[in-house]
């Protein structure tokens, strides 16, 4: 089962075990701690937990979930950042892999995790988020659970400066006036020429735009114009019959031609893709099945294929990336980057988009 990221309350989320970054002792405080509590059934939950009594920093305990809609509460007591040299590192992994293996021995088929030890014990954000999927990616490659991590608003949610830097350095130099242009049709452009916007300025505009996080990605169910590739050149010369008779590979054939020519076991195609096993098992066994946008690009990122051949498989499955689109664009960075993990890779896309691949 995959891995997703998702902005919510924690307690609203369903699965059957939810991680509580708790106390070490066996009170209520702040933060996540209290709402779990408090959706939970506060005196009940409390009741339970002072049981256990004392929880070790890196350590686990389980009780019941009450009134969450889970079957367990898996509390570990994360680490409180002092310099990152009093072995906060290994104290906030030991969380992680120490909820994960609580899990499997409750046999759990989903898990899900808030950012530990980023409220007020401060442990940096964006230092606990790899650590945190670092873990996850390391666990999925050997195990099937589903893997929620819930961050509660966009503040809690930050990636390093560099990449950040990255990715808004690629987005400004590719992003298209063409959604400018969507926005603002022929038909009315009289209005906006009364005042003349540099191009340089139009771009830094949308990029601080809180809706141009939103405004550009492909829905995959949505009109079929994002959908449109280059079009197949039709000659003269030859009649139609003959040509439809001679088409290229279909997305079918080529996506399996090119993992048997990778000699990777499908398993590893379909986790590395961030897809569950029922869903590549439809993709194998449908010849005439046809993949969502973002399955392709989880393939070719699974695959490790190069630009070229990126744009040549989505072609296949009548799809094509758009320069107007960040998504799209996050995407092909990493692509020409060869930064095939895709677990980092939807994090990023997440802080810009809102969306991952894969799922």
């Amino acid at each position: 089962m995959p891995f997703k990221i998702v902005r919510n309350d924690i307690t609203k989320v369903k699965a059957d075990a939810i991680v509580n970054t708790a106390n070490p002792n066996p009170i209520c405080a702040s933060g996540t701690d209290l709402a779990i509590y408090e959706a939970a059934g506060k005196k009940q939950l409390l009741a339970e937990r002072q049981k256990i009594g004392k929880i070790a920093r890196g350590d686990v305990a389980v009780t019941g979930a009450y009134q969450l809609q889970a079957k367990y509460i898996i509390h570990t007591v994360g680490p409180v950042w002092e310099d990152g040299k009093q072995h906060e590192f290994d104290i906030l992994e030991s969380c992680y892999r120490k909820s994960l293996q609580k899990a499997v021995e409750l046999k759990c088929e989903s898990i899900a995790f808030p950012l530990i030890s980023t409220g007020v014990y401060g442990f940096p954000k964006d230092k606990a988020l790899q650590i945190a999927v670092s873990v996850f990616s390391e666990f999925l490659t050997e195990n099937e659970m589903q893997i929620i991590l819930v961050v509660f608003d966009k503040k809690s949610f930050q990636l390093s400066g560099q990449i950040v830097g990255e990715i808004d350095s690629y987005i400004d130099a590719n992003y298209v006036r063409e959604s400018h242009n969507k926005e603002y049709p022929v038909g009315n452009r009289g209005r906006v020429r009364s005042r003349h916007i540099p191009e340089e300025e139009l771009y830094e505009q949308m990029l601080r735009s809180e809706d141009a996080e939103k405004s550009y990605i492909f829905d995959e169910e949505s009109d079929a114009d994002v959908r449109l590739t280059e079009p197949y050149m039709l000659s003269a010369d030859i009649s139609l019959e003959e040509q439809l008779a001679n088409m290229g590979a279909s997305f079918h054939e080529k996506l399996f031609e090119l993992i048997a020519t990778a000699g990777v076991d499908n398993k590893d195609v379909w986790k590395n893709a961030n897809l569950d096993r029922k869903h590549f098992s439809k993709i194998q066994c449908d010849e005439n099945y046809h993949p969502k946008k973002k399955t392709v690009m989880a393939l070719c990122i699974s695959l490790h294929l190069d630009l070229e051949q990126s744009k040549d498989l989505m072609a296949r499955a009548d799809w094509a990336f758009s320069p107007s689109s960040k998504f799209d664009l996050i995407v092909q960075k990493a692509i020409i980057d060869k930064q095939y993990d895709i677990m980092q890779l939807n994090v990023t896309l997440f802080k810009y988009t809102n969306e991952i691949l894969g799922v």
